[in-house]
């Protein structure tokens, strides 16, 4: 046998396609030149709940311990952690799947009442391949959560078609981690613009907090002290408020509903209250201040 006989066969050098791909999404991500708050704020916080009860979960027929999560969120956590926000007066926004309707209608009920958002988060927590089940999916989750707030869905965290959440009326996503301020995102074929707010996973309380998640080895796991957590929360806050930038905190009611992380997030909001101008809009109320103050204009394309 030849040296020639043992060789592998050279590979092709995937770095002009990754460059090409950096290109790409670097082209359909676009800043917000000039991006202000209105006047007197120096920060905009948004706290978001993934209100999924773990139905993904249940979806892939998880052990039960996993499912029981899920319940715990419906029935306690997601009740602590409201009335919290309602004691502080922070808006918050619920990524709620439609299926949520059905299994705990009661929870949407009062948190609307409370002057709080509903956004999409897909019907059973997955978006299929086909479009018509998607189309389907999404537009009876639009009408379910409509239903219940009293007024047309506005925002969504999820994979969807950029197209088809614009022709149901969806304006904003809160889907990336592509930056840490606010932009707009064209689809693959630099089309249907879409309005990001960007939530990063050092603000992900499953970061923090998980233990079997997704199947996940137990070397992976984390249940970290909830004091780290604040210190590690308040920092990313000040670096934030300093340059007048933005937070987009991801919460699950099974993770952080939970006594002793809801006393540690009133502790944070509370601290952050003591600086001023600290804005906790709801997704939708930062989504219509920006589309009307900095809209997409076809210059920025």
């Amino acid at each position: 046998m030849t040296s020639s006989d043992t060789t592998a066969p050279a590979r092709d050098d995937p770095f002009p396609s990754l460059v090409d791909t950096a290109r790409f999404q670097r082209n359909r991500r676009i800043p917000i030149p000039d991006f202000a708050y209105p006047e007197g704020v120096k920060i905009a916080v948004n706290f978001t709940l993934d209100f999924d009860a773990m139905l993904l979960r249940r979806l892939l027929n998880e052990p039960w311990g996993q499912k029981a999560k899920g319940e715990f969120g419906g029935r306690v956590g997601v009740w602590r952690i409201m009335e919290m926000f309602d004691e502080e007066e922070v808006k918050v926004t619920l990524f709620t799947p439609g299926r949520i309707c059905e299994l705990y209608p009661e929870v949407l009920k009062d948190v609307v009442q409370n002057g709080h958002e509903l956004a999409d988060h897909m019907w059973e927590h997955e978006v299929y391949p086909d479009p018509e089940i998607e189309d389907a999916h999404l537009t009876r989750t639009l009408a379910a959560l409509s239903a219940v707030q009293g007024k047309p869905v506005t925002g969504t965290r999820s994979s969807h078609t950029p197209g088809l959440l614009k022709s149901k009326g969806v304006v904003y996503n809160s889907f990336s981690s592509a930056s840490d301020m606010p932009f707009y995102e064209l689809d693959a074929q630099g089309a249907n613009p879409i309005l990001q707010l960007p939530f990063h996973y050092a603000l992900d309380d499953a970061m923090y907090f998980s233990f079997g998640w997704l199947d996940t080895p137990n070397d992976a796991q984390r249940v970290m002290d909830v004091d780290e957590v604040f210190e590690i929360w308040w920092a990313a806050f000040l670096q934030q408020y300093r340059q007048g930038g933005y937070l987009n905190f991801l919460l699950h009611p099974f993770v952080s509903g939970h006594a002793m992380r809801v006393d540690m997030l009133q502790r944070l909001i509370q601290r952050m209250k003591t600086l001023p101008g600290v804005w906790f809009p709801t997704c939708d109320a930062l989504a219509r201040h920006i589309l009307t103050t900095h809209p997409m204009t076809p210059e920025a394309k």
